[in-house]
């Protein structure tokens, strides 16, 4: 009986941190928490060596291919971040490591301030690529992908990829690229404005099969 009472409850945490709009609950296949794999254990130990704080959540498969194996909810990473649900383990690792020793440092460089929010526009979301019926499955499909749309520096000054990637400010200009570059060299696959319309608003980041970069 605890051992169902605990499975009930950790498949309520679970589904908290994926949006209802994006679940596909019609013949859905939950997997035990038991068969996360060794991969994502050390995933695990290697986030809490480095300081971060994470809900490691239970495997679930939905309709359509969509899936969340292996995947966490990233608490505290030193930077508040919004909008933080499902993302596996490799992309929660790198997005932290890419916080802290990219975006930060570039903030200090370019505005001489730290960033003290970072708005998020999303992980886990069960669509195709772009949201373009008839297209592969997402990354965001597999909670392997996040999407970040926005900074927000300590004297209270917001920069959007929407409005400063193309926008007349060069410091801005500069910052959103180096975070945009640094994203490459972590990151299977990153896209912003300069890669189509569909990411003129935000940079896409996954680990899916790469090295791609635009």
């Amino acid at each position: 009986m605890s051992r169902l009472v605990s499975l009930l409850l950790a498949l309520l945490l679970l589904g908290g941190c994926i949006p209802k709009s994006e679940r596909r609950p019609e013949k859905e296949a939950r997997v035990p928490a038991a068969a996360t794999s060794r991969e994502t254990l050390q995933c695990h130990a290697n986030l809490t060596r480095e300081g971060v704080k994470f809900r490691a959540l239970p495997d679930q498969v939905f309709a359509g291919g969509c899936s969340a194996l292996g995947a966490v909810q990233l608490l505290d990473i030193g930077t508040p971040v919004t909008n933080l649900k499902a993302m596996t383990c490799p992309v929660a690792r790198q997005f932290a490591r890419w916080v802290r020793e990219a975006v930060q440092p570039a903030a200090d460089a370019a505005f001489g301030r730290s960033v003290v929010r970072i708005e998020s526009m999303g992980t886990y979301s069960c669509r195709p690529v772009n949201g373009q019926a008839g297209k592969r499955l997402s990354e965001h499909g597999r909670a392997n992908a996040v999407d970040v749309g926005a900074f927000v520096l300590a004297d209270g000054r917001r920069i959007s990829v929407l409005q400063g990637w193309n926008g007349e400010d060069e410091k801005v200009r500069r910052f959103l690229r180096d975070v945009h570059g640094a994203g490459c060299r972590r990151f299977g696959i990153v896209l912003g404005p300069d890669a189509n319309a569909f990411h003129r608003d935000h940079l896409h980041f996954d680990m899916g099969r790469g090295p791609y970069c635009r």
